[in-house]
């Protein structure tokens, strides 16, 4: 696509670097990742006067995939409350209804608070059907009439070109522009005394009573407790991993003529469904749509889908506007597609912070809070709803079947390269070559010059695979990406590729 292919929302606020961290340090609580999983823990641990280090491996904070986010602010889960029920029974499924819709809260009052002006607005949600047709509604609207949580069954989302049928509308629902509200966090958690480093990347984490926090670099943080709010956990061994399914979603944002459709969140029905909303930018509103969702690094054509989510919203929502921005992002999966919070099962007071299941702004918000409840010794009633050393028997079908696609990709080893040579791979290219019992992943710039690299992702051990429609290695098994030129840039790896003559 010939439009901009960074997020909307990384194009109207400027990057706020800080120093990285240059010499070892000492705190109560060090925090890795300044998403809003990230900034929200260690916000909230600085208002209770405590010292709080946050670590960023990126050269300004909040640039992870909070920044790739579309900023639906719901506390309608992504999977639906008939499939979560079914999973984790009806009690843990109201409370989860609830912990989202407290985050919603936290985030409008947080902003008043700490006076950050990031466009809150409350708004109603809308679940429509899609192809798969009304069914899903109706078994949707008995559960929630079981579950007692409050909706409206009505005839059509307010979207143009709307034919009508079964909808299901939902009060209590937000939107915000994501970087306006981390970059007032980031401020507000400063004032209160908070220290923020970035291009600060953490390699290894040693729980106990006294944490040790070692970065790339060298330095070191020892705190009484570590926070690990990276999306994607590393150093977690395959226990978590494999509650974990890597995905990665696309989004457009047309430009609308003001107030053309109604500010709003929508969702579909279908699998992998749509979603849509809208963000005011003055004299225009931008119409923001995502969707056509796949397992990160098992797909080819990335451009193609970018493509049909334009083609399905002009037939769907018939948008005639131009398309401005373009952009993925990557979400963790668990089988009951609810977040991994709490005790890491890996190390003494060490927390983590992950599985968003495509609701990273409640999950990040709600995770602050539970993890902040936690390190104070506090009683939380989420916390058993959110265990990330949880086992769920009614989810073990999905457990099984995305552990043995991981499984599957480690077959990469034993075939052959997607071309027999350097000379095949066009100029600004990326592809994968035989080399005798390994694999390169060989990259072919503009000019004809190239990088190579092992393939072996540096993490868990999958080949990579290339994506062309944003020229970068990603990882098949785990969802670890790395730029054309080898270095990482999403975990849970946290080295790049290794060159190829090592």
């Amino acid at each position: 696509m010939n439009t901009d292919s960074s997020s909307l929302w990384m194009s109207d606020v400027p990057t706020s670097p800080s120093a990285p961290l240059l010499s070892d340090a000492n705190a109560d609580v060090c925090v890795v990742g300044s998403g809003i999983a990230g900034l929200t823990t260690a916000y909230l641990l600085a208002v209770e006067g405590r010292s709080v280090i946050l670590l960023e491996a990126k050269d300004a904070p909040s640039r992870g995939e909070t920044a790739f986010t579309t900023a639906h602010l719901a506390w309608v889960l992504d999977d639906r409350f008939t499939r979560i029920a079914s999973i984790r029974g009806d009690d843990i499924t109201r409370v989860a209804a609830t912990s989202h819709r407290d985050a919603i809260e936290a985030i409008r009052n947080i902003s008043r608070r700490e006076g950050i002006d990031c466009d809150f607005r409350w708004v109603h949600g809308y679940l429509f059907p899609g192809k798969d047709g009304p069914d899903s509604i109706t078994e949707e609207a008995e559960t929630l009439r079981r579950l007692g949580l409050p909706f409206e069954q009505i005839d059509g989302p307010p979207l143009p070109g709307s034919t009508g049928g079964a909808c299901l509308r939902f009060a209590g629902h937000g939107q915000c522009h994501p970087l306006k509200y981390l970059a007032g966090l980031a401020a507000a958690f400063r004032r209160h005394g908070g220290i923020l480093h970035t291009a600060t990347r953490v390699q290894k984490i040693e729980g106990g009573s006294s944490c040790v926090v070692t970065t790339e670099a060298g330095p070191t943080v020892t705190a009484k407790a570590v926070v690990v709010a990276t999306n994607a956990p590393f150093d977690a061994g395959l226990l978590l991993h494999s509650k974990l399914a890597a995905y990665t979603t696309y989004a457009v944002a047309f430009s609308i003529p003001s107030g053309s459709v109604t500010n709003a969140l929508f969702w579909d029905t279908e699998d992998p469904y749509h979603y849509i909303r809208v963000q005011n930018a003055g004299e225009h509103d931008f119409l923001i749509v995502g969707g056509e969702d796949h397992k990160t690094g098992q797909a080819e054509d990335q451009n193609e889908r970018w493509d049909r989510l334009v083609a399905w919203t002009r037939a769907r929502v018939q948008v005639t506007g131009p398309v401005r921005h373009h952009w993925s992002g990557e979400v963790f999966e668990t089988p009951d597609g609810l977040a991994l919070i709490g005790a890491a099962p890996w190390g003494r007071n060490v927390f983590v912070i992950t599985g968003d299941s495509g609701m990273g702004m409640t999950h990040g918000t709600l995770g602050g809070r539970l993890v902040a409840n936690l390190i104070g010794g506090r009683t939380d009633e989420l916390a058993e709803v959110y265990n990330p050393s949880r086992w769920m028997t009614r989810g073990l079908l999905t457990f099984l079947q995305e552990n043995l696609n991981v499984a599957a990709q480690y077959t990469d080893w034993l075939t052959g390269g997607d071309v027999s040579s350097v000379a095949e791979i066009p100029p600004g290219q990326g592809a994968i070559l035989r080399s005798g019992l390994s694999k390169l992943a060989v990259y072919k710039d503009n000019n004809g010059d190239t990088c190579e690299f092992s393939a072996k992702c540096p993490h868990l051990g999958a080949i990579v695979r290339w994506n062309p429609g944003e020229q970068t290695w990603d990882c098949p098994a785990h969802g670890s990406r790395f730029g054309c030129e080898g270095k990482v840039i999403h975990g849970p790896a946290v080295q790049g590729l290794n060159p190829a003559k090592e």
